[in-house]
């Protein structure tokens, strides 16, 4: 194929270390002479990277593939990720999947079609799309949550190193990006890829590392356990330099007895102990969480537990999972399946209240003035830009000419239902 034609396509579902797994596939392709396609432009590689969290995810997946099978019939199509790792027949079966690649062989995806080549390193340099850059500093996990596929499809804890990191962290700044976000499957599990008679590398080590990083101006920890918000991480958020006063903390269920069943290693008490102690520390402290609503045997009252957490804390943004059967897992098994209908009606209960709450954070903000780093533009609005402030309130900015990727010192001078209005100082 001419020099011209070498274009790619990736599609990428789930969490963020998928997005940041296939960024890292878009730079080495990049680095061996490949374009993006765009609209319309038939793809000589195309990659879709899976997921399996839930059956809506197994769909889109299976969607996807097919979708980019049809508009670039002679590409050679490989398939990774979660639901690739638990189905490979499943995907074998779709006509135009060429390779089908494990998720413990994905940093070598490449090495499918480019045998003889010596391979760019599977890591990033750029984060298309986003002014933030999602930094993967471990993957699989140990918990085995009595619902989760993902310890079976993504191994065991594993992490990288800490000079691995840092050098990637390194090369972002340098590019431009000003936000980090340390991600993982399980960041709480995070030890430094160090072997079994060396001492772990602390996870709020990390993060001052991090932070000490020359021309970073934010940093974040994507998601994490409350258990695993232990005295010396709060503290190196709490008093980084460049730490935000944000965090991603995994609720699943406001009922212990829920908890236990999933075999989270957390009660709700613990819970509003972390949520308080970031608090108290710094009131401008927000939380986002995921909550599962129709886990086997959630009765009323341990629905409406899981409700009265969301009313004590506001969280800035809940991502609402519908419970649903995952092969080769304990809840798959267990009595007291809660109705399709009521898991339905749960959903949009627990939407519209994190909508609501959500709004009335946003409202105590009203009046602030704060930093907002520019995200996104819409073309029929040149004057206005999307952004989040430090804490991760969703703010648009009004009045000027921006670009993405700054830092605008705003005051707050209006709510709505997609977040706060700013205007520049």
């Amino acid at each position: 194929m001419e020099e011209k034609n070498k274009k790619f396509k990736i599609v990428t579902l789930g969490c963020r270390t998928n997005q940041y797994e296939s960024q890292a596939f878009q730079d080495q392709l990049k680095q061996l002479g490949y374009t993006a396609a765009q609209d319309g432009e038939q793809a000589e590689i195309c990659i879709v990277n899976t997921c399996t969290v839930t059956e809506s995810a197994d769909s889109s997946s299976r969607h996807s593939i097919r979708q980019l099978a049809k508009d670039n019939p002679h590409s050679k199509l490989l398939v990774t990720g979660c639901y690739a790792e638990r189905n490979p027949d499943a995907i074998k079966s779709i006509e135009g999947v060429s390779h089908v690649i494990p998720n413990a062989e994905k940093e070598n995806l490449l090495a499918a079609i480019f045998p003889e080549e010596n391979l760019p390193e599977f890591t990033i340099n750029h984060f298309d799309s986003h002014t933030r850059a999602f930094v993967k500093v471990q993957d699989g996990c140990n918990s085995f949550c009595t619902y989760c596929i993902i310890p079976y499809v993504r191994g065991r804890s594993h992490s990288r190193t800490v000079p691995e990191i840092l050098n990637e962290v390194q090369t972002l700044i340098s590019n431009g990006f000003k936000e980090v976000v340390i991600t993982g499957i399980n960041v709480g599990d995070f030890d430094g890829g160090v072997e079994k008679e060396e001492t772990p590398v602390r996870l709020s080590e990390l993060i001052r590392l991090i932070d000490a990083v020359p021309g970073l101006q934010r940093l974040r920890v994507s998601s994490i356990d409350p258990d695993e918000v232990d005295d010396d991480l709060a503290d190196a958020i709490l008093n980084g330099k460049n730490t935000c006063p944000s965090m991603h903390i995994v609720l699943q269920s406001g009922s212990n007895v829920i908890l236990k069943r999933m075999n989270r290693k957390y009660t709700r008490q613990m819970f509003f102990e972390t949520v308080d102690r970031l608090k108290m520390a710094n009131p401008d402290f927000t939380f986002t969480t995921d909550i599962i609503v129709g886990f086997p045997g959630e009765t009323d009252g341990d629905f409406q537990e899981t409700l009265e957490v969301m009313r004590e804390v506001k969280f800035a943004k809940v991502h609402m999972f519908p419970y649903s059967d995952r092969p080769r897992t304990r809840s798959m098994l267990m009595p007291n399946k809660v109705p399709p209908q009521v898991i339905k009606e749960r959903k949009q209960t627990v939407l519209h209240l994190s909508e609501k709450l959500a709004f009335e954070l946003r409202n105590s903000f009203i009046g602030r003035r704060m930093w907002v780093l520019t995200e996104s533009m819409d073309s029929n609005f040149p004057n206005e830009i999307t952004g989040h402030t430090h804490n991760f309130l969703p703010v648009r900015v009004l009045g000027g000419h921006f670009e993405s990727n700054q830092l605008i010192e705003v005051d707050l001078i209006e709510n709505s239902a997609h977040g706060l209005i700013g205007r520049p100082i």
